[in-house]
C-alpha cells in the first residue's frame, strides 16, 4: 500500500511539474480556504488532483459552475494547463425551469437534511429567492440569500428559470412591515389565504387606500391593510435605522426559542438579530459564529452602541455559540430559552454572561457579510 501510494504521488507530481513548479493540490486548497472556506454556504467535497491514465485530473464535487471555473482558472494561473476537470457541478443537474425559486409559505424551514425529521438549519419568508442546487426527492437543496445551503420540501416554493425571476425582480412587490398578519380573502373578511410575517414579499396588484390586492409566488390574491405592508422599493431605500432595529427587537420579548427559526414566529439567538436588521433592509450572515467575523470588531463591552452585536462562547477556545445585541447601559437582549434581557455587568443581578467580541454593523453595510437588501442581486 505504501508503495503503491508513493508511486500515485511520483506521478501526480511529475505531472503537475511538467508544466510548473507548484503542487496542484496546493492550489486547490489555496482557492477553497478563498471561494468555498465555510461549508455552510459553499458545496466543494473531495476535490482533489489525482492521476488518471498519465493525465492530471480535478475530481470531487462543487455546487455551482462558477466553482469548477474557478478551479480552471487558478490551475491555469499557476502555469498548470495540462489537466482535465472532471468535477461535478450539483447545479448542472438541475433543469432550467427550476434554477431558481421562491418560498411560497409565509415561513418555510430549511433542514440540514432532505427530510422533515432532519435537524432545522434556518428559514425563510415568503417570497425570499432561492438558488437551486440539487434535488433529492421531493427536496431540494437550496442557498438562500445570505448564502447558507440547506434543504427544504418542493411544497415550500415556486419554482423560475431565471427570466421569470428577472421579471419577478422588476414586478411591483410590497413587503410586510408589522410583525404579523394575513392576506384574507377580501377586504375586512375573515377568511384567510395565506398567514404573513415580517418580511414577506408579495405582489401588488391594486389597491383601494385601505386594503391592498396582493399575490403570492404562486398565484394566491388575497387583500390585506396598505398600513401593514410597503412598496418593496421604497421600503429598501431605507438607511440605518437603531431605533427601528431595537424596536423590532423588543416586539419579539418573550417569544421562545427554536434552534434554526429566523422568523417572527419563532426563532433562535442568531435568527433574531437576522430579524431585528431586516426590518432595516439589512441582510445579516446565518449563524453566530459567522456574524461573529462580520462588521467593525472589538472587545471591549463598554465600548458598545445601541445596536452592537455581543458574541459569547467558550472563553478558553473563542468558539462563538451565542449572539445579542447592545441595548444600553450595561443591557442587552438575546433569544436564550426565550427573547429577554439581561446585563452585562456582572453587579446587575441580571447579570448573564460575558461577551468574547463585539461587532459594529452601523457604517459597515456593504462589506463582507453584510448587505442592504436593495443591492443583492437576487432581489433587484
Amino acid at each position: 500500500m505504501k508503495l503503491r501510494t508513493l508511486i500515485l504521488a511520483s506521478l501526480l507530481v511529475a505531472v503537475s511539474t511538467a508544466f510548473a513548479a507548484v503542487e496542484p493540490n496546493d492550489v486547490l486548497k489555496e482557492l477553497k480556504n478563498k471561494i468555498a472556506p465555510d461549508k455552510r454556504t459553499a458545496v466543494w467535497n473531495d476535490v482533489k488532483a489525482v492521476v488518471k491514465a498519465n493525465m492530471l485530473t480535478i475530481e470531487g464535487t462543487v455546487g455551482t459552475i462558477q466553482q469548477k471555473e474557478a478551479i480552471n482558472r487558478a490551475l491555469t494561473a499557476k502555469d498548470i494547463t495540462n489537466f482535465k476537470n472532471n468535477v461535478k457541478v450539483l447545479e448542472e443537474a438541475i433543469p432550467e425551469a427550476r434554477k431558481w425559486a421562491l418560498v411560497k409559505l409565509s415561513v418555510a424551514s430549511l433542514r440540514c437534511e432532505g427530510k422533515h425529521s432532519g435537524e432545522m438549519a434556518t428559514q425563510a419568508v415568503m417570497g425570499t429567492p432561492v438558488k437551486v442546487l440539487e434535488k433529492d426527492d421531493d427536496w431540494y437543496r437550496v442557498q438562500t440569500p445570505d448564502r447558507y445551503i440547506s434543504y427544504v420540501p418542493e411544497s415550500s416554493l415556486t419554482f423560475m428559470n431565471e427570466p421569470t425571476l428577472n421579471a419577478w425582480k422588476k414586478a411591483q412587490r410590497c413587503i410586510v412591515t408589522v410583525y404579523d398578519t394575513r392576506l384574507v380573502t377580501k377586504p375586512g373578511g375573515d377568511e384567510t389565504v395565506t398567514d404573513l410575517v415580517l418580511g414577506c414579499t408579495l405582489e401588488y396588484k391594486g389597491d383601494d387606500g385601505k386594503w391592498a390586492q396582493l399575490a403570492t409566488p404562486d398565484g394566491r390574491t388575497g387583500y390585506v391593510q396598505t398600513s401593514e405592508i410597503q412598496p418593496l422599493r421604497e421600503w429598501a431605500k431605507q438607511n440605518f435605522d437603531v431605533e427601528l432595529i431595537e424596536k423590532t427587537a423588543r416586539r419579539m420579548l418573550g417569544s421562545g426559542y427554536l434552534w434554526g427559526g429566523t422568523s417572527t414566529k419563532v426563532t433562535d439567538c442568531s435568527g433574531l438579530m437576522k430579524i431585528c436588521y431586516l426590518a432595516n433592509g439589512i441582510i445579516l450572515q446565518r449563524d453566530a459564529s459567522q456574524q461573529a467575523l462580520t462588521g467593525l470588531k472589538f472587545n471591549d463591552w463598554h465600548q458598545a452602541q445601541t445596536g452592537d452585536l455581543l458574541f459569547f462562547g467558550n472563553a478558553k477556545t473563542k468558539r462563538v455559540t451565542h449572539v445579542g445585541m447592545y441595548l444600553r447601559d450595561g443591557k442587552y437582549i438575546h433569544c436564550s430559552g426565550q427573547v429577554k434581557i439581561n446585563s452585562l455587568d456582572p453587579s446587575d443581578p441580571t447579570y448573564l454572561y460575558s461577551p468574547l467580541s463585539c461587532s459594529r454593523i452601523n457604517g459597515q453595510i456593504g462589506k463582507e457579510g453584510i448587505i442592504y437588501m436593495r443591492n443583492h442581486p437576487w432581489f433587484f
